[in-house]
């Protein structure tokens, strides 16, 4: 198996849960990324303290300031980003952050539908439009031909709940606006990979399992995978794509989860 070898990663939503399980991931690595960036909407905040702890002892770890439903917030945070590597790219771009509502099809609102699908798909579209430039330039700076996570990659953390042919889990929960805003972020990264190829970037939709995290445990029921399971999975499914997967919705264990 390749190893993932990337001098530099942002992931969204790395205050906790999936996101702050990558970052300390990355940490555990033979050879850690130089420059971990972990995006969080309130660094100084409570939900932020076990990334802040983390930071504190790793200089490589670069907590950014970020709100994916905000686009000023996205423009600074890729300025950000763009001072510290310098003339460098960005290797790898980990779109985590996602919100859900516990609803049924009776129970949705306009509010709740336009945040989760602002939150979800409008965030990592806004975020790959952003980071474009240093992901080209981690393309272009690479010695490797064809597509790579190590080289340059947009990784959109989906769900299997987006899935339109298997709709996983809709007995337990039915949460119509978090499957309709991950239905389209799929579409989205199949877009992706059709627009962005030409400039050396792989694009994938990654389903992460069903987690123990704030979010997995929210209906009500334990999930059947830990953190550590699902980001252990992820990193390796991530080292093993190639041109051949851009565009492909897989779960964390290189799985094809069906459209």
């Amino acid at each position: 198996m390749a190893e993932l070898s990337v001098r530099s990663v942002l992931v969204t939503g790395a205050n906790r849960g999936i996101g702050l399980g990558l970052v300390q991931h990355f940490l555990r690595m033979p050879k850690p990324p130089q420059w971990i960036f972990a995006g969080c909407r309130d660094p100084k905040g409570q939900k932020a303290q076990e990334l802040q702890n983390l930071a504190y002892k790793h200089p490589n770890i670069i907590i950014i300031p970020l709100e994916v439903a905000n686009p000023a917030s996205i423009k600074a945070a890729a300025a950000k980003v763009g001072e510290h590597l310098g003339g460098s790219g960005l290797n790898l771009l980990i779109n985590n952050a996602a919100i859900l509502k516990v609803t049924t099809l009776e129970t949705e609102t306009l509010e709740d539908m336009s945040e989760v699908y602002t939150t979800n798909t409008i965030g990592p579209l806004l975020m790959a439009q952003a980071f474009l430039p240093l992901l080209k330039k981690a393309a272009q700076g690479s010695p490797s031909s064809g597509l790579s996570c190590s080289k340059a990659a947009i990784v959109n953390i989906s769900s299997s709940g987006g899935s339109i042919t298997s709709l996983y889990t809709w007995e337990i929960c039915q949460a119509t606006s978090y499957r309709c805003s991950k239905a389209a972020l799929n579409m989205l990264s199949k877009c992706q990979s059709l627009a962005y190829k030409e400039h050396g970037i792989l694009c994938v939709a990654l389903h992460p399992g069903w987690v123990q995290t704030d979010m997995g445990n929210s209906p009500g029921q334990v999930p059947p995978v830990t953190v550590d399971e699902s980001v252990q999975g992820i990193l390796k499914v991530l080292s093993t794509l190639s041109e051949k997967e851009t565009g492909a919705f897989l779960d964390w264990e290189g799985k094809v989860i069906p459209w």
